[in-house]
């Protein structure tokens, strides 16, 4: 029986990249090879931090790299996404063919592999890739080797971009400009009396009168169909959060495992983090009171106007609580030699004794940390999901790609937290804070979810059966071409 090797292969962007390790270090500890694999850039990036394999020196795992063909002083910023996403897909295609399929006097470029060409490990017998990489999930399937998607998103946005085309039919779809964006939204299954028009990605939204609907949200709603092509779909959910959407999905895939959070479920994964955290966070929580600081982070790619930051630094200062916050040096627009005034009030907050100011934190040790009172976020599903284990009541701020059905849920399904989406006005920060702070009912809705998404990763809960399955379906399209659900 041949050993199974799973090559897993992220989108390079930060949050894809932790999921897919998390994920990756999860099948290791099940017996499985694997072979992640990085851009060259990103491996730069991360330097001897990526080499680690396991927490326990597994031989495993290791790390790869393609090319993502764009020059090294590139910034790969959200805006540039679609960007990298050609590039990748025009510049890597035959390097990582050449991974699936090595020869035997070629080898492949390896962080770590420099014996001989395969690295001692065996064949790639299965290819779990971003969802939103379906190149490689065809390429992959056109070598003989099964290929499983991943999406790094809720099941309930997959779910929305799965039902675009009925909103396309319907005539939701695109919003109106200057429409009322608390219309309600018909054509997702189980979302009918939730969503409004606010609450989709905001992508579905027209610039003005004249521009018909942004072409990527066309692109983004095809790689949602084209995962109903691998062999399974693996969302970093659980039943507990997300049975609706997942019961709405599942029927449209071939397969489909419901196997997070992953971060709790494999908490050990080497070194991700393509920036470098700040370490003195904790020491600094624990100076302060039991839930008494609000912790703000916008994600790693985010970036906002300078009258945005400064509503939202406003109000976190009229709240009145201490607050660290998560400020990256490239999160604000500006002007080149214009940032004089604004870097001044961030080295202000930061010398106050009422607030820590960092480039970026290692965000689950301070969201697990007791001094945590509330979580001011973009949304992300990440983050959404590190809050929801912790327990940590959120305020919701989204920008953009899943974060506006996110936040939805926080506040009117799961209601571990309040929505304020579409609004940046410092009074409206101030009271919403306030809110999350104070509120016993929100925090012990978040105390709740917390409680059954820890059950659900715990040994026999819904998460760590279906990752069970999912190892056994691994091994099993790893000793045959053909599908187990198809045999």
């Amino acid at each position: 029986m041949a050993a199974a090797h799973v090559l897993v292969f992220p989108f390079p962007l930060r949050g894809h990249i932790n999921r897919m390790l998390h994920f990756a270090t999860a099948l290791v500890g099940a017996g499985v090879h694997v072979t992640f694999l990085h851009t060259e850039h990103n491996l730069r990036r991360l330097g001897g931090r990526a080499s680690a394999s396991s927490p326990a020196g597994s031989p495993r795992l290791r790390f790869l790299s393609i090319p993502d063909g764009l020059p090294d002083d590139h910034r790969r910023s959200v805006a540039d996404i679609f960007e990298l996403y050609k590039s990748l897909a025009a510049e890597a295609i035959g390097p990582y063919r050449a991974l699936l399929a090595p020869s035997p006097t070629t080898g492949s470029r390896a962080a770590d592999v420099s014996v001989d060409p395969t690295g001692g490990f065996p064949p790639v017998t299965c290819l779990v890739a971003d969802g939103v990489l379906p190149w490689a999930i065809d390429a992959a399937e056109e070598l003989g080797v099964p290929a499983i998607a991943f999406r790094t998103i809720s099941a309930c946005s997959f779910l929305a971009y799965l039902s675009s085309p009925k909103l396309f039919e319907l005539g939701e779809l695109p919003f109106p400009a200057g429409g009322d964006l608390d219309e309600p939204v018909r054509g997702v299954p189980g979302m009918e009396s939730l969503l409004r028009r606010r609450d989709l990605p905001r992508l579905c939204r027209r610039p003005n009168e004249t521009d018909d609907v942004d072409p990527k949200l066309h692109t983004v709603v095809k790689l949602s169909a084209d995962s109903s092509r691998a062999r399974a779909l693996i969302l970093n959910t659980t039943a507990s959060l997300e049975q609706s959407a997942l019961a709405h999905i599942a029927p449209r895939m071939r397969d489909l495992f419901a196997v997070g959070p992953l971060h709790a479920m494999s908490p050990a994964a080497p070194c991700s983090s393509l920036l470098r955290e700040d370490d003195g966070c904790t020491a600094w929580l624990d100076g302060h009171a039991d839930r008494s600081v609000v912790y703000a982070s916008l994600g790693s790619l985010a970036t906002i106007s300078r009258d945005q930051f400064t509503e939202l630094f406003s109000g976190l200062v009229a709240a009145g609580y201490p607050f660290l916050w998560v400020f990256r040096p490239d999160m604000v627009e500006v002007e080149a030699g214009q940032d004089a005034a604004l870097q001044e009030a961030v080295r202000g907050a930061g010398g106050s004794g009422k607030a820590r100011v960092v480039a970026w934190a290692p965000q689950r040790d301070v969201l697990r940390h007791r001094a945590v009172g509330c979580f001011l976020t973009h949304a992300g599903w990440n983050s959404m999901l590190e809050a929801a284990i912790e327990g940590v009541p959120t305020v919701c701020w989204p920008l953009n790609a899943d974060q506006q059905i996110n936040s939805r849920f926080v506040g009117a399904v799961w209601k571990t937290g309040l929505d304020m989406k579409d609004v940046c006005d410092r009074a409206v920060v101030e009271k919403t804070v306030r809110e999350a702070m104070e509120s016993a009912e929100i925090r012990q809705s978040a105390q709740a979810l917390a409680q059954q998404v820890r059950r659900d990763v715990a040994a026999r809960g819904s998460s760590a059966t279906e990752f069970d399955r999912l190892v056994k379906f691994v091994k099993k399209l790893s000793t045959s071409s053909d599908s187990p659900s198809s045999t």
